[in-house]
């Protein structure tokens, strides 16, 4: 056999690569390349949001977000930065390592937290001021009194930014806390909203409003400014805490004489406890806060129907 030949020492081997070949002159070096930023999260907590943090056991805190800041708690300290362009829905967790859900506060959780003055309207029953009131987008609505601001804000979300909401307040010391508490909510005083100080009693007729909402001592009182400012076809929910009130008040409607009959109700809110097939009521509800009426504005010199009930028996 012959023998094989000795690989050349020019020739490249198999385990050995070629070399590359060199760079033409010329060519410019690639420039580092620029390290690749996330794009922001939609709807991510910035500056200034409140946020609302629940701890395990179902406890609210409140914050308003500030770089550097920290919110303290009893299970440690919670650093503003770690929620600064967090999305909504996060959890983060404490110096104690305890989680705290993070989410902005609905409406209804900013009520039952926010400053008072006057007391507030409760979140069920503005929701059925709001719609058994049929306060809709583009309406102009009037109100009185301002109270803390707890209707006016439901009231102005109501209504849009092609609405309008007209707030009648006597007291000065009550006015200066709805007008913090809706510029906390909205993050400035609306447009859309005239706050006034002073009596409903001096509205103008020629304001012509589509819908009145009236939380007072006597709304009883301020029912011919009522009747003329408010157009035909027009709602007024009136707001009242208890029986002698709610009597005097509908019996005053009826007797004006340019009112539909009065709907009186009150609402109850009664949670659920749900967990597996253990299914039950809570032991605690929201029972009565206030009674509401609604009527509507019959159009000049209409008389409606006399509606017919049943005779007693005596």
């Amino acid at each position: 056999m012959d023998p094989q030949p000795e690989p050349s020492q020019t020739e490249p081997s198999a385990a050995q690569a070629p070399a590359a070949d060199p760079e033409p002159a010329g060519r410019e070096q690639p420039a580092d390349v620029a390290p690749v930023v996330a794009a922001p999260v939609p709807g991510a907590f910035a500056v200034g949001d409140r946020v609302q943090l629940t701890d395990p056991k179902g406890r609210l805190h409140t914050v308003v977000l500030e770089a550097g800041k920290q919110f303290h708690t009893h299970r440690g300290a919670i650093a503003h930065d770690d929620l600064i362009g967090a999305p909504e829905g996060s959890v983060v967790h404490s110096t104690a390592n305890t989680g705290y859900l993070a989410l902005r506060p609905l409406l209804a959780d900013f009520v039952l937290s926010m400053p008072r003055g006057a007391q507030v309207i409760y979140p069920k029953d503005a929701a059925q001021i709001v719609g058994n009131g049929d306060v809709g987008p583009g309406m102009r609505v009037l109100e009185a009194g301002a109270g803390s601001g707890a209707l006016t804000c439901s009231l102005l979300r109501a209504v849009g930014e092609h609405g309008r909401v007209t707030s009648y307040e006597r007291r000065e010391d009550f006015a200066d806390v709805a007008r913090g508490n809706v510029s906390a909510f909205f993050g400035g005083v609306p447009e859309n909203w005239d706050l006034r100080l002073g009596d409903l009693a001096e509205h103008p007729a020629e304001e012509v409003v589509d819908r009145v909402v009236l939380d007072m001592l006597e709304p009883w009182a301020v029912l011919p400014t009522v009747a003329a400012a408010l157009r035909p076809g027009g709602v007024l929910v009136g707001y009242v805490a208890t029986v002698t009130q709610l009597s005097t008040y509908v019996e005053a409607l009826r007797a004006q004489g340019c009112w539909t009959e009065p709907y009186a109700w009150e609402s109850l809110v009664r949670p659920w406890h749900a967990v597996g097939l253990a299914v039950r009521p809570e032991h605690r509800m929201v029972a009565h806060t206030a009674f509401l009426v609604t009527a509507r504005r019959l159009a000049e010199g209409a008389v409606a129907p006399v509606r017919q009930r049943r005779a007693q028996k005596h």
